[in-house]
């Protein structure tokens, strides 16, 4: 059960809606941008396959920075919604009390910091793509 007040929890409640609001804006503008920036403008008239290969690249990371954004206002939906019970603020691994400024400073995060540094050595390292 975490230990957090009411006033942490509001102000956690806040930060939650600042994030999302900063994240509709960011996913409406980079959506916005991607449908002006065609394949044929970043491309070039006369494409070649080193500008083909260029523009894709180009549009990929736009989409794969919006599909970041889209997880991170859904986690803090989750987040959002957890607020409310015994369980918000605690720990998904070892059950220890995630502290209050984790929690204001990433209100999605589920892991204390010792286990998250702990998930994130574990898993660094993803396996290189292969043909």
């Amino acid at each position: 059960m975490s230990n957090l007040t009411e006033l942490q929890k509001q102000q956690i409640a806040q930060a939650i809606q600042e994030r999302k609001q900063a994240l509709r804006e960011d996913i409406r503008d980079e959506l916005a941008r991607s449908g002006q920036e065609r394949f044929a403008d970043l491309a070039g008239e006369v494409a070649d396959a080193g500008d083909a290969s260029v523009a894709d690249l180009l549009m990929d990371e736009n989409m794969t920075l919006v599909s970041r954004q889209v997880q991170e206002f859904s986690e803090l939906e989750t987040a959002q919604q957890r607020l409310d019970t015994p369980e918000f603020g605690e720990c998904a691994e070892c059950g220890s009390e995630i502290g209050f400024q984790r929690l204001l400073a990433a209100p999605n995060a589920t892991r204390c910091i010792d286990c998250q540094s702990q998930h994130e050595k574990t898993f660094a390292h993803s396996e290189a793509p292969r043909l």
